[in-house]
């Protein structure tokens, strides 16, 4: 019942604040959904008296106004309803989930305000980490620092030198880049970056970068359109424009599930007579999409490009191969 009175003066609030003139009391009443005169007395008192807002009469026009040049009138997160400040404390939930410790401390103040104007609402908040479940697999966990580093040149339009390990030859090298934007991709962060070591765009796993150094320099400014081009016009996080279109058929049983599912923004599907469904993704690197279609097994099968049709016959030979191994080893 708090709560659902809350709400209402906050609907209250929000009808006066849009207001630039008086609103008479039966105006307000009839936008509460025909509240009594009595209960809109009680919220205008509340108001006035408990929240030390500036809720005037106009004697003139027989109406309730809002003083908007009070500083009051200004306090933030005032006009949040307990909905709304739910739905804040989720996001920073949220945030705080993507990576242990990422902005822990910037964002707690913001927190303990949210729960402490929950808390005068009546609703307790301890409860959030055990009703909402943020699940994943395959997480990587980067340095709170680096992500740091990382967000705030990216903000600022600063180059960044880092060294970096790369996972594809295990070699680690000094870069110099300039950040374009951070990427949360599955789980894990990366940063968009212009390499000015390689002269080419490059998608950084954050977890792999190490001694990150601020430069005053500015950074190399990349066109949206050739952000687009080079980071999200191919499917997976490997950069790159799409050089090839994989055809996929699913078999009656999948096409249940990734009839509904995006794997790209440019993808392509339509339900085939025979129940299946034929997917069609535009990509430049392979690596990334070949992991994605063993994941499917025997439910999918790659009708082109023949180089994708190899690579993914390659790697099931290979573990059939590994299989038989081991049978052989335990006779």
């Amino acid at each position: 019942m708090l709560m659902a009175k809350m709400d209402r003066i906050f609907d209250l609030l929000h009808i006066l604040q849009a207001n630039k003139y008086a609103t008479t009391a039966h105006e307000l009443r009839e936008r509460l959904d025909g509240c009594s005169e009595s209960t809109l007395k009680r919220y205008i008192r509340t108001i006035r008296d408990e929240w030390n807002l500036p809720l005037q009469y106009d004697r003139k026009y027989e109406g309730y106004l809002l003083d908007k040049t009070d500083d009051m009138y200004a306090v933030p997160g005032l006009w949040f309803s307990a909905a709304e400040l739910h739905s804040w404390l989720f996001i920073h939930e949220l945030i705080d989930r993507l990576g242990p410790g990422l902005l822990k401390t910037e964002l707690r103040p913001f927190r303990n305000r949210i729960e402490k104007m929950l808390s005068l609402q009546g609703i307790a908040t301890r409860e959030l980490g055990k009703r909402f479940a943020f699940l994943g697999t395959g997480i990587r966990i980067c340095c709170p620092e680096t992500f740091r580093f990382a967000a705030t040149a990216v903000m600022e339009r600063k180059r960044l030198q880092l060294r970096y390990h790369s996972r594809g030859d295990d070699t680690i090298s000094l870069r110099q880049v300039s950040p374009q934007r951070l990427i949360h991709y599955r789980g894990n962060w990366y940063l968009a970056v212009w390499c000015h070591t390689r002269n080419a765009p490059r998608a950084l796993a954050l977890e792999r970068m190490s001694e990150v150094v601020s430069l005053d320099e500015g950074c190399i400014e990349l066109a949206e359109e050739e952000l687009r081009d080079w980071f999200t016009a191919s499917f997976g996080i490997f950069t790159g424009r799409p050089e090839q279109e994989a055809v996929l058929v699913f078999s009656r049983e999948s096409a249940r599930w990734v009839a509904e599912e995006q794997w790209h923004p440019g993808q392509k599907g339509r339900l085939l007579p025979s129940g299946e469904y034929e997917l069609r993704l535009p990509y430049a690197d392979q690596r990334e999409l070949v992991m994605e279609i063993l994941r499917f097994g025997p439910e999918v099968r790659v009708e082109a490009p023949p180089e994708l049709q190899n690579a993914i016959c390659e790697r099931l030979a290979l573990a059939l191969r590994r299989y038989k191994k081991n049978e052989s080893e335990k006779k």
